[in-house]
């Protein structure tokens, strides 16, 4: 018996548990719609797993059922796909939807990957790379690192060159050290000078009149990395409205005390397609898909048989 400690990473609440086995069926895809079941495997193919109980996930989205790792632990999800003949599975992509409405998607394997509003072009031509990094030996997270911060193309103080950026599916909005926020807040307000600010909403720290703030009039904010490429971040990622006319810097104060210094959340994943290569260690990504006249909720999710 292997005794395990399933975690629910949204509450951090976590159980022992024991780590069993159960048989799973995975779609597979040609890259433009999902596939009735994995080949040759009519049946489901046998995963490693752990049970908890219904309290566990309690804090988790309606229909939701379980959490899946994707970490660089020799038990995710991608990892036992490869134990099962998946050929390079340990590369998946990651492309989130910007509603709760929308469907995204999650592909294991190295591709090519195909949209229904741009049914011929590859989404992987869209991406540019980055060196990708374990920060440690007991690290699961996937981290990156990057030059600078750019506001309009200014870059921002306080950022520090080479420093390690975490990549993460739990935290919402982009989380950063005080000294780095308070540099960017005060380059944002600046740029910004003539758009009426508006009592900030938490957790908010910069808030404008939403009828002020067009798309043309949001400074464009730009990540470059370690690799010299460019993420830009569009308004959609930027930008959160909060209602009654409000709309804010969607970028939060992590405090002074943080193990990371810079965490990008997943409002400012959305309809973006990163691509993890656990291979060759570098992260794709594609910056905001919308600019391509797609989104992440474009896949084609019509069954279709093998």
């Amino acid at each position: 018996m292997c005794i395990v400690t399933p975690l629910n990473p949204v509450s951090k609440a976590c159980i022992v548990s024991n780590l069993t086995t159960d048989l799973l069926r995975p779609h597979w895809t040609d890259g433009r719609n999902p596939i009735n079941s994995y080949p040759n495997s009519p049946f489901g193919t046998r995963f490693l797993l752990s049970t908890a109980p219904k309290s566990l996930d309690q804090s988790f989205p309606k229909d939701v059922r379980g959490v899946a790792g994707f970490s660089w632990s020799g038990l995710c999800l991608p990892h036992q796909l490869a134990s099962t003949g998946v050929t390079n599975a340990a590369k998946f992509a990651l492309c989130l939807p910007s509603s709760s409405s929308a469907l995204g998607v999650t592909f294991v394997g190295e591709g090519p990957f195909y949209f229904k509003t741009n049914p011929n072009v590859d989404l992987r031509s869209y991406l540019s790379y980055t060196p990708m990094i374990q920060k440690s030996s007991k690290s699961l997270g996937y981290y990156i690192k990057i030059n600078r911060i750019l506001i309009k193309g200014t870059p921002v103080n306080s950022v520090p060159k080479g420093g390690s950026v975490k990549m993460s599916t739990i935290v919402t909005y982009t989380t950063l050290k005080s000294d780095i926020y308070k540099a960017l807040v005060a380059s944002f307000s600046n740029a910004t000078a003539g758009i009426p600010q508006v009592t900030a909403v938490k957790p908010f720290g910069l808030c404008f009149k939403d009828g002020a703030l067009g798309s043309g009039s949001v400074p464009k904010i730009d990540l470059e990395m370690k690799s010299g490429k460019i993420w830009n971040v569009s308004v959609e990622n930027s930008i959160k409205r909060v209602g009654y006319g409000v709309a804010c810097l969607a970028f939060v104060d992590g405090g002074s005390k943080v193990t990371d210094p810079i965490v990008i959340g997943t409002f400012q994943m959305e309809n973006n397609f990163l691509y993890f290569d656990l291979v060759n260690q570098k992260l794709g990504f594609s910056s905001s898909l919308l600019s391509r006249g797609t989104s992440c909720s474009s896949f084609n999710f019509k069954l279709v048989a093998n």
